[in-house]
Protein backbone atom coordinates (compact mmCIF):
# COMPACT_ATOMS: atom_id res chain seq x y z
CA UNK A 1 0.00 0.00 0.00
CA UNK A 2 1.27 3.48 -0.87
CA UNK A 3 2.75 6.11 1.74
CA UNK A 4 3.29 9.18 1.94
CA UNK A 5 5.66 10.84 4.43
CA UNK A 6 7.07 14.58 5.10
CA UNK A 7 11.03 14.44 5.00
CA UNK A 8 14.06 16.40 5.34
CA UNK A 9 14.19 20.12 6.38
CA UNK A 10 10.60 20.93 6.50
CA UNK A 11 10.45 18.13 9.28
CA UNK A 12 13.35 20.08 11.24
CA UNK A 13 12.67 23.08 10.28
CA UNK A 14 8.44 22.44 11.85
CA UNK A 15 10.43 21.23 15.02
CA UNK A 16 13.00 24.56 14.96
CA UNK A 17 9.67 27.13 14.89
CA UNK A 18 11.10 27.95 11.40
CA UNK A 19 9.54 28.77 8.18
CA UNK A 20 9.87 26.42 5.37
CA UNK A 21 9.73 27.08 1.83
CA UNK A 22 9.68 23.75 0.27
CA UNK A 23 8.42 20.52 1.66
CA UNK A 24 9.72 17.28 0.50
CA UNK A 25 7.90 13.86 0.39
CA UNK A 26 8.56 10.31 0.42
CA UNK A 27 7.07 7.40 -1.17
CA UNK A 28 6.68 4.26 -0.14
CA UNK A 29 5.27 1.11 -1.60
CA UNK A 30 4.83 3.04 -4.95
CA UNK A 31 6.25 2.44 -8.44
CA UNK A 32 6.71 4.73 -11.42
CA UNK A 33 3.91 3.77 -13.05
CA UNK A 34 1.66 4.08 -10.22
CA UNK A 35 2.98 7.51 -9.63
CA UNK A 36 1.98 8.56 -13.26
CA UNK A 37 -1.28 6.73 -13.08
CA UNK A 38 -2.23 9.52 -10.04
CA UNK A 39 -1.12 12.64 -12.32
CA UNK A 40 2.84 12.71 -10.94
CA UNK A 41 4.81 14.59 -13.35
CA UNK A 42 8.63 12.72 -13.15
CA UNK A 43 11.33 14.93 -13.57
CA UNK A 44 14.17 13.29 -11.75
CA UNK A 45 17.30 11.97 -13.66
CA UNK A 46 19.10 9.76 -11.08
CA UNK A 47 16.27 8.46 -9.30
CA UNK A 48 12.63 8.96 -9.35
CA UNK A 49 11.61 12.25 -8.66
CA UNK A 50 7.82 13.39 -8.94
CA UNK A 51 5.98 16.79 -9.35
CA UNK A 52 2.57 16.74 -7.22
CA UNK A 53 -0.17 17.34 -10.28
CA UNK A 54 -1.45 20.80 -8.10
CA UNK A 55 0.86 22.07 -5.56
CA UNK A 56 4.05 20.89 -7.63
CA UNK A 57 6.03 19.59 -4.73
CA UNK A 58 8.59 16.96 -4.91
CA UNK A 59 7.55 13.46 -4.29
CA UNK A 60 10.64 10.49 -4.50
CA UNK A 61 10.09 6.76 -4.26
CA UNK A 62 12.03 5.50 -1.27
CA UNK A 63 15.40 4.36 -2.20
CA UNK A 64 18.67 3.12 -0.82
CA UNK A 65 21.81 3.77 -2.30
CA UNK A 66 25.55 1.99 -2.16
CA UNK A 67 29.34 3.60 -2.59
CA UNK A 68 30.17 2.57 -6.29
CA UNK A 69 32.60 5.56 -7.04
CA UNK A 70 34.77 7.87 -5.83
CA UNK A 71 33.41 11.38 -4.91
CA UNK A 72 29.20 13.04 -4.83
CA UNK A 73 28.13 11.20 -7.71
CA UNK A 74 29.43 7.61 -7.12
CA UNK A 75 26.28 5.93 -5.69
CA UNK A 76 23.99 3.59 -7.33
CA UNK A 77 20.78 4.16 -6.38
CA UNK A 78 17.96 1.24 -5.66
CA UNK A 79 13.95 1.90 -5.85
CA UNK A 80 11.19 -0.73 -4.90
CA UNK A 81 7.77 -1.21 -3.60
CA UNK A 82 10.21 -3.30 -0.67
CA UNK A 83 12.10 -0.06 0.23
CA UNK A 84 10.87 0.97 3.50
CA UNK A 85 11.06 4.54 5.13
CA UNK A 86 13.54 3.34 7.59
CA UNK A 87 15.52 2.54 4.28
CA UNK A 88 15.28 5.91 3.11
CA UNK A 89 16.05 7.45 6.42
CA UNK A 90 18.67 5.46 7.05
CA UNK A 91 21.04 6.86 4.24
CA UNK A 92 20.52 10.72 5.00
CA UNK A 93 23.20 12.77 5.96
CA UNK A 94 22.38 14.19 9.62
CA UNK A 95 20.00 12.73 12.76
CA UNK A 96 17.88 16.13 12.09
CA UNK A 97 17.22 15.68 8.59
CA UNK A 98 16.40 12.24 8.99
CA UNK A 99 13.00 12.61 10.36
CA UNK A 100 9.46 11.74 8.72
CA UNK A 101 6.02 12.65 9.30
CA UNK A 102 3.03 10.71 8.07
CA UNK A 103 1.38 13.28 5.71
CA UNK A 104 -2.40 11.05 7.15
CA UNK A 105 -1.67 10.40 10.50
CA UNK A 106 0.73 12.86 11.27
CA UNK A 107 2.92 10.88 13.53
CA UNK A 108 6.53 11.66 14.02
CA UNK A 109 8.87 9.12 12.86
CA UNK A 110 12.25 9.36 14.34
CA UNK A 111 14.52 6.44 14.36
CA UNK A 112 17.97 8.23 14.73
CA UNK A 113 17.17 10.72 17.71
CA UNK A 114 16.36 14.03 15.30
CA UNK A 115 14.51 15.33 17.83
CA UNK A 116 16.68 14.86 20.40
CA UNK A 117 19.66 16.47 18.71
CA UNK A 118 17.67 19.45 18.13
CA UNK A 119 16.93 20.20 21.48
CA UNK A 120 20.77 19.66 22.47
CA UNK A 121 21.83 21.22 19.21
CA UNK A 122 24.10 18.61 17.86
CA UNK A 123 24.93 18.14 14.60
CA UNK A 124 25.31 14.01 13.93
CA UNK A 125 25.15 11.87 11.40
CA UNK A 126 22.76 9.21 11.07
CA UNK A 127 25.23 6.45 10.05
CA UNK A 128 29.08 5.59 8.73
CA UNK A 129 27.65 6.43 5.28
CA UNK A 130 28.16 9.81 5.56
CA UNK A 131 31.85 9.73 4.84
CA UNK A 132 31.14 8.34 1.85
CA UNK A 133 29.75 11.66 -0.08
CA UNK A 134 32.22 14.57 0.37
CA UNK A 135 29.37 16.92 -0.53
CA UNK A 136 28.37 16.15 3.08
CA UNK A 137 31.12 17.80 4.55
CA UNK A 138 29.93 21.07 2.79
CA UNK A 139 26.59 20.58 3.94
CA UNK A 140 27.35 20.26 7.24
CA UNK A 141 29.55 23.23 7.29
CA UNK A 142 26.69 25.32 5.38
CA UNK A 143 24.47 24.43 8.64
CA UNK A 144 26.78 25.29 11.32
CA UNK A 145 26.61 28.92 9.59
CA UNK A 146 22.78 28.65 9.72
CA UNK A 147 22.31 26.89 13.06
CA UNK A 148 24.36 28.97 15.06
CA UNK A 149 24.14 27.46 18.28
CA UNK A 150 24.67 24.21 17.22
CA UNK A 151 27.95 22.18 17.73
CA UNK A 152 29.50 18.99 15.74
CA UNK A 153 29.72 16.20 17.32
CA UNK A 154 33.30 14.75 17.91
CA UNK A 155 32.22 11.25 16.08
CA UNK A 156 30.89 13.61 12.80
CA UNK A 157 33.58 15.47 12.61
CA UNK A 158 35.62 12.66 12.85
CA UNK A 159 34.21 11.30 9.66
CA UNK A 160 34.27 14.78 7.86
CA UNK A 161 38.39 14.23 8.58
CA UNK A 162 38.16 10.73 7.29
CA UNK A 163 36.67 12.14 3.86
CA UNK A 164 39.39 15.11 3.59
CA UNK A 165 42.38 12.59 4.48
CA UNK A 166 40.75 9.69 2.13
CA UNK A 167 40.83 12.61 -0.67
CA UNK A 168 37.50 12.33 -1.91
CA UNK A 169 37.11 16.36 -1.12
CA UNK A 170 39.58 16.88 -3.82
CA UNK A 171 36.83 14.97 -6.16
CA UNK A 172 34.27 17.40 -5.64
CA UNK A 173 33.07 19.43 -8.51
CA UNK A 174 33.94 23.14 -8.85
CA UNK A 175 30.50 23.96 -10.07
CA UNK A 176 29.12 21.83 -6.42
CA UNK A 177 31.28 23.29 -4.08
CA UNK A 178 30.51 26.95 -5.53
CA UNK A 179 26.76 26.29 -4.96
CA UNK A 180 27.66 25.15 -1.02
CA UNK A 181 29.81 28.03 -0.09
CA UNK A 182 28.00 30.80 -1.87
CA UNK A 183 24.66 29.22 -0.06
CA UNK A 184 26.98 29.01 3.49
CA UNK A 185 27.97 32.55 2.47
CA UNK A 186 24.10 33.64 2.47
CA UNK A 187 23.79 32.54 6.42
CA UNK A 188 23.42 34.31 9.39
CA UNK A 189 27.00 33.51 10.66
CA UNK A 190 29.58 32.48 7.39
CA UNK A 191 32.12 32.18 9.87
CA UNK A 192 31.17 29.12 11.17
CA UNK A 193 31.53 27.66 7.44
CA UNK A 194 35.28 28.65 7.61
CA UNK A 195 35.85 27.32 11.46
CA UNK A 196 33.79 23.93 10.56
CA UNK A 197 36.00 23.50 7.07
CA UNK A 198 39.20 24.30 8.84
CA UNK A 199 38.87 21.75 11.71
CA UNK A 200 38.40 18.86 9.26
CA UNK A 201 41.08 20.20 7.04
CA UNK A 202 38.54 20.93 4.03
CA UNK A 203 39.43 24.18 3.65
CA UNK A 204 42.93 23.77 2.90
CA UNK A 205 42.28 21.50 0.06
CA UNK A 206 39.27 23.74 -1.54
CA UNK A 207 40.67 27.06 -0.84
CA UNK A 208 44.60 27.17 0.41
CA UNK A 209 44.88 30.81 -0.24
CA UNK A 210 41.81 31.49 1.94
CA UNK A 211 43.57 28.36 4.61
CA UNK A 212 46.56 30.02 4.94
CA UNK A 213 45.34 33.16 6.09
CA UNK A 214 45.53 31.68 9.75
CA UNK A 215 48.36 32.48 11.75
CA UNK A 216 49.48 35.28 9.58
CA UNK A 217 49.78 38.48 11.99
CA UNK A 218 48.96 42.49 10.80
CA UNK A 219 49.64 45.20 12.50
CA UNK A 220 47.46 46.36 15.52
CA UNK A 221 47.23 49.51 15.14
CA UNK A 222 44.96 49.04 11.76
CA UNK A 223 43.78 44.95 12.69
CA UNK A 224 43.79 44.80 16.71
CA UNK A 225 42.44 41.17 16.34
CA UNK A 226 45.89 40.70 14.85
CA UNK A 227 45.39 37.11 12.82
CA UNK A 228 44.56 37.86 9.52
CA UNK A 229 42.19 34.72 9.43
CA UNK A 230 40.30 35.68 12.49
CA UNK A 231 39.99 39.46 10.87
CA UNK A 232 38.23 37.81 7.69
CA UNK A 233 35.68 35.91 9.87
CA UNK A 234 34.49 39.00 11.23
CA UNK A 235 34.60 40.53 7.94
CA UNK A 236 32.56 38.17 6.60
CA UNK A 237 30.19 38.33 10.18
CA UNK A 238 30.01 42.06 9.55
CA UNK A 239 28.67 41.84 5.91
CA UNK A 240 25.76 38.58 6.92
CA UNK A 241 24.59 40.65 10.06
CA UNK A 242 24.24 43.64 7.44
CA UNK A 243 22.14 41.50 5.15
CA UNK A 244 24.21 42.34 2.26
CA UNK A 245 24.09 40.26 -0.73
CA UNK A 246 26.48 37.56 -1.96
CA UNK A 247 28.31 39.94 -4.31
CA UNK A 248 29.63 42.25 -1.34
CA UNK A 249 30.31 39.12 0.99
CA UNK A 250 32.99 37.00 -1.16
CA UNK A 251 34.46 40.58 -1.84
CA UNK A 252 34.53 40.43 1.70
CA UNK A 253 35.82 37.00 2.08
CA UNK A 254 38.54 37.46 -0.35
CA UNK A 255 39.83 40.84 0.25
CA UNK A 256 43.23 40.13 1.77
CA UNK A 257 44.00 36.72 0.21
CA UNK A 258 47.41 38.19 -0.99
CA UNK A 259 48.86 38.55 2.96
CA UNK A 260 48.41 34.52 3.48
CA UNK A 261 51.74 34.59 0.50
CA UNK A 262 55.07 34.02 2.31
CA UNK A 263 57.52 36.97 2.77
CA UNK A 264 59.72 35.04 -0.61
CA UNK A 265 56.43 35.42 -2.72
CA UNK A 266 55.76 38.66 -1.76
CA UNK A 267 56.89 41.21 -4.87
CA UNK A 268 58.82 43.83 -3.51
CA UNK A 269 56.54 46.63 -4.59
CA UNK A 270 54.06 49.15 -2.51
CA UNK A 271 50.66 47.59 -1.67
CA UNK A 272 51.91 44.03 -2.82
CA UNK A 273 49.86 42.09 -1.01
CA UNK A 274 46.83 43.31 -2.87
CA UNK A 275 48.57 42.82 -6.17
CA UNK A 276 48.73 39.45 -4.79
CA UNK A 277 45.47 39.29 -3.67
CA UNK A 278 44.07 40.24 -7.07
CA UNK A 279 46.08 37.64 -9.22
CA UNK A 280 44.13 34.70 -6.02
CA UNK A 281 41.29 35.92 -6.24
CA UNK A 282 41.40 35.85 -9.80
CA UNK A 283 42.48 32.06 -9.57
CA UNK A 284 40.16 31.08 -7.05
CA UNK A 285 37.37 32.44 -8.80
CA UNK A 286 38.09 30.57 -11.89
CA UNK A 287 39.01 27.36 -9.67
CA UNK A 288 34.95 27.75 -8.78
CA UNK A 289 33.53 28.75 -11.94
CA UNK A 290 32.48 31.81 -9.92
CA UNK A 291 30.02 33.96 -11.73
CA UNK A 292 32.13 36.95 -13.59
CA UNK A 293 29.67 39.42 -11.85
CA UNK A 294 31.13 38.91 -8.39
CA UNK A 295 34.55 37.69 -9.77
CA UNK A 296 35.53 41.30 -10.97
CA UNK A 297 34.24 43.00 -8.34
CA UNK A 298 36.10 41.03 -5.93
CA UNK A 299 39.30 41.65 -7.56
CA UNK A 300 38.10 45.31 -7.56
CA UNK A 301 37.60 45.27 -3.98
CA UNK A 302 41.37 43.07 -3.48
CA UNK A 303 43.03 46.01 -4.69
CA UNK A 304 41.42 49.44 -3.39
CA UNK A 305 40.20 48.85 -0.79
CA UNK A 306 43.01 50.42 1.18
CA UNK A 307 43.60 53.19 -1.36
CA UNK A 308 39.81 53.78 -0.45
CA UNK A 309 40.50 53.81 2.81
CA UNK A 310 42.92 56.43 2.39
CA UNK A 311 41.28 59.41 0.08
CA UNK A 312 41.64 62.21 2.01
CA UNK A 313 45.01 61.91 2.27
CA UNK A 314 45.45 61.83 -1.42
CA UNK A 315 45.52 64.42 -4.14
CA UNK A 316 43.13 64.88 -6.55
CA UNK A 317 44.76 62.96 -9.46
CA UNK A 318 45.09 59.82 -7.51
CA UNK A 319 41.45 60.04 -6.27
CA UNK A 320 39.71 60.13 -9.82
CA UNK A 321 42.52 57.36 -10.48
CA UNK A 322 41.18 55.03 -7.57
CA UNK A 323 37.44 56.00 -8.47
CA UNK A 324 38.28 55.69 -12.05
CA UNK A 325 39.33 52.11 -11.75
CA UNK A 326 36.75 51.08 -9.40
CA UNK A 327 34.23 52.17 -12.55
CA UNK A 328 32.14 53.88 -10.76
CA UNK A 329 30.95 56.68 -12.94
CA UNK A 330 29.44 53.98 -14.46
CA UNK A 331 28.17 51.93 -12.35
CA UNK A 332 27.60 53.72 -8.72
CA UNK A 333 25.67 51.20 -7.49
CA UNK A 334 28.16 48.32 -7.62
CA UNK A 335 30.03 51.39 -6.37
CA UNK A 336 28.61 51.40 -3.20
CA UNK A 337 28.57 47.93 -3.00
CA UNK A 338 32.58 47.87 -3.41
CA UNK A 339 32.04 50.50 -0.49
CA UNK A 340 30.15 48.11 1.69
CA UNK A 341 32.96 45.57 1.50
CA UNK A 342 35.35 48.04 2.71
CA UNK A 343 33.57 49.14 5.75
CA UNK A 344 33.27 45.26 6.37
CA UNK A 345 36.96 45.04 6.43
CA UNK A 346 37.18 47.99 9.17
CA UNK A 347 34.26 46.68 11.43
CA UNK A 348 37.09 44.72 13.17
CA UNK A 349 37.75 47.14 15.22
CA UNK A 350 34.43 47.42 16.64
CA UNK A 351 34.33 43.33 16.92
CA UNK A 352 36.64 43.64 19.53
CA UNK A 353 35.17 46.75 21.71
CA UNK A 354 36.88 49.69 20.48
CA UNK A 355 35.09 52.87 19.92
CA UNK A 356 33.70 54.66 17.16
CA UNK A 357 36.61 57.48 17.49
CA UNK A 358 39.28 54.89 17.46
CA UNK A 359 38.17 54.11 13.50
CA UNK A 360 35.49 51.93 13.81
CA UNK A 361 32.93 53.84 11.67
CA UNK A 362 33.94 53.78 7.71
CA UNK A 363 34.37 57.69 7.35
CA UNK A 364 36.03 57.20 3.87
CA UNK A 365 32.62 56.44 2.38
CA UNK A 366 31.52 60.29 2.61
CA UNK A 367 35.06 60.86 1.24
CA UNK A 368 34.17 58.16 -1.83
CA UNK A 369 30.73 59.77 -2.50
CA UNK A 370 31.74 63.23 -2.52
CA UNK A 371 34.32 63.03 -4.77
CA UNK A 372 32.25 60.89 -6.77
CA UNK A 373 29.76 63.59 -7.02
CA UNK A 374 32.09 65.91 -7.95
CA UNK A 375 33.29 63.79 -10.56
CA UNK A 376 29.58 63.57 -11.58
CA UNK A 377 28.94 67.59 -12.12
CA UNK A 378 31.27 67.76 -14.74
CA UNK A 379 29.04 67.40 -17.75
CA UNK A 380 31.65 65.39 -20.58
CA UNK A 381 29.31 65.99 -23.54
CA UNK A 382 29.81 69.52 -23.19
CA UNK A 383 33.54 69.40 -23.04
CA UNK A 384 33.72 67.04 -25.70
CA UNK A 385 31.08 68.92 -28.32
CA UNK A 386 33.26 72.13 -27.28
CA UNK A 387 36.62 70.12 -28.29
CA UNK A 388 35.19 68.60 -31.35
CA UNK A 389 34.42 71.92 -32.85
CA UNK A 390 37.16 73.28 -32.19
CA UNK A 391 38.91 70.30 -34.17
CA UNK A 392 40.82 69.17 -31.35
CA UNK A 393 39.34 65.90 -30.91
CA UNK A 394 42.54 64.20 -29.36
CA UNK A 395 41.91 66.36 -26.59
CA UNK A 396 38.82 65.15 -24.99
CA UNK A 397 39.58 62.34 -22.98
CA UNK A 398 42.77 64.46 -20.93
CA UNK A 399 40.35 67.60 -20.79
CA UNK A 400 37.77 65.37 -19.05
CA UNK A 401 40.09 64.15 -16.83
CA UNK A 402 41.34 67.27 -15.80
CA UNK A 403 37.84 69.00 -15.28
CA UNK A 404 36.99 66.20 -12.84
CA UNK A 405 40.07 66.24 -11.13
CA UNK A 406 39.88 69.87 -10.45
CA UNK A 407 35.87 68.86 -9.21
CA UNK A 408 37.97 67.26 -6.83
CA UNK A 409 40.54 69.74 -5.96
CA UNK A 410 37.72 72.00 -5.10
CA UNK A 411 35.90 69.68 -2.99
CA UNK A 412 38.92 68.70 -1.13
CA UNK A 413 39.25 72.80 -0.64
CA UNK A 414 36.61 73.21 1.06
Amino acid sequence: MMKIYQVGGSVRDKFLGLPSVDRDYVVVGATPEAMIAQGFQPVGKDFPVFLHPKTKEEYALARTERKSGRGYTGFTFHTSIDVTLEDDLLRRDLTINAMAIDADSGTVIDPHGGQRDLESKIFRHVSDAFAEDPLRVLRLARFAARFTEFTVAPETMALCKKLVSDGEIAELVAERVWQEISRGLMEAKPSRMLDVLRECRALRVLAPELDRLWGVPQKAQWHPEIDTGIHITQVIDYAANKSWPLITRFAALTHDLGKGTTPADILPAHHAHELRSVELVAGLCERWRVQREISDMARIVAAEHGNLGLLAQMRPASVHDVLARCDALRRPERFVQILDACEADKSSRRAVGLPESAGSAYTARADAMNALAAMQSIDAGFIAKSLAEQGKPERIAEAVREARIDAIRALWKK
